[in-house]
């Protein structure tokens, strides 16, 4: 009898050791979390998150997780309450001001949302993602001044995020400023080859092109006092004649390449700049004409961007397998606008 009362403690003790043991670990429910979260199914991934969170309360990366689908099942007060207290920790990190942001711009928290802003860039000097999403909430204010300088600073402290170029496209393309609609809108193209806001930025550059040489003076309203920029302008005024006819894809063909060859002629060292030095390459390596095609050829119509691809089948599968094998890249220093 002795025996048989110890033996059943023991029993009791290894069959819940074995329960423990087959309980999965949190690091694999966040992975189940995820998998509900791209399904679409926000409540099971707040469910799993939620018991996860239970196990490891310190895990940043689960808490961050549950704000986030908090946010996308736009429970907002909810999510807030999770990532209010992630800010005030020491190992807080971008991703908890983006998401933090994100909650407080949809409850229209414009004040407290911008004094997290600038909390996070204080913390963050450096992060495109910060500028490019405070630059968001200044415009969606009507701020518009303030909204440039945010995506200008990004641009400059952080020049592979491409967010920051799409949105200071945008911007410029509605002011006179059309050079740096153009420049910084090819930039985002490179940087974000393939999505639904490449196509929408393919035909501002086109647009952009042709409201620049709207008029008799290229040079005219030119708000910027950059020398780079009145040095691409003055560039570009040079070769009106070879548009005289109309802005269509073969004419800025034409145009872009005059320009890059006329550029490193004059100012071969003077600017560096990574976008013209691409532009160069593509030229000397014979795929500058399905480059501009790609840019350009759909923005323009389709019909014949499909028709000139497939009769140019070779040459346009050579460009396209050597964009995609490649990443653009920015290097520092190479900002040149004067803050507007």
């Amino acid at each position: 009898m002795i025996r048989r009362s110890l033996f059943l403690p023991c029993l009791l003790v290894f069959a819940s050791l074995s329960v423990l043991s087959q309980q999965p670990e949190a690091k694999t429910l966040q992975e189940t979390a995820k998998t509900f979260t791209r399904q679409g199914d926000y409540s099971n991934a707040i469910m799993v998150l939620t018991g996860a969170v239970q196990k490891e309360p310190q895990n940043l990366e689960l808490q961050k997780d549950l704000a986030f689908n908090y946010y996308l099942q736009r429970d907002y007060p909810k999510g807030l309450n999770v990532v209010r207290p992630l800010i005030e920790r020491s190992d807080a990190d971008v991703q908890c001001y983006q998401i933090a942001g994100m909650l407080y711009k949809a409850i229209d928290e414009s004040k407290e949302c911008e004094r997290l802003y600038k909390a996070g860039l204080k913390k963050f000097p450096q992060s495109g993602v910060l500028y490019n999403e405070y630059g968001e909430m200044l415009f969606a204010r009507q701020d518009n001044s303030g909204a440039i300088r945010q995506w200008e600073r990004g641009i400059e402290v952080d020049p592979t995020y491409s967010s920051n170029y799409y949105n200071a496209s945008r911007y410029y393309y509605f002011t006179m400023d059309k050079i740096w609609s153009i420049l910084y809108g090819e930039i985002f193209v490179n940087l974000e080859s393939y999505s639904k806001r490449t196509a929408e930025i393919k035909e501002v550059l086109l647009e952009s092109y042709k409201k620049l040489y709207t008029g008799d003076d290229v040079m005219k309203d030119q708000t910027t006092r950059s020398p780079f920029a009145l040095a691409c302008l003055g560039m570009y005024a040079s070769l009106k004649p070879v548009v005289a006819q109309g802005i269509t894809t073969e004419s800025l063909i034409l145009l872009r390449t005059k320009f890059i060859l006329g550029w490193f002629e004059k100012y071969p060292s003077t600017y560096p700049f990574r976008l013209f030095e691409y532009q160069r390459q593509l030229l000397k390596d014979g795929m500058f004409d399905a480059y501009n095609q790609w840019i350009f050829g759909a923005a323009e119509n389709l019909t014949t961007f499909q028709n000139w691809s497939n009769t140019h089948g070779d040459e346009y599968k050579r460009f396209v397998g050597f964009q995609q094998g490649r990443v653009f890249k920015l290097p520092e220093g190479q900002y040149y606008q004067t803050k507007p």
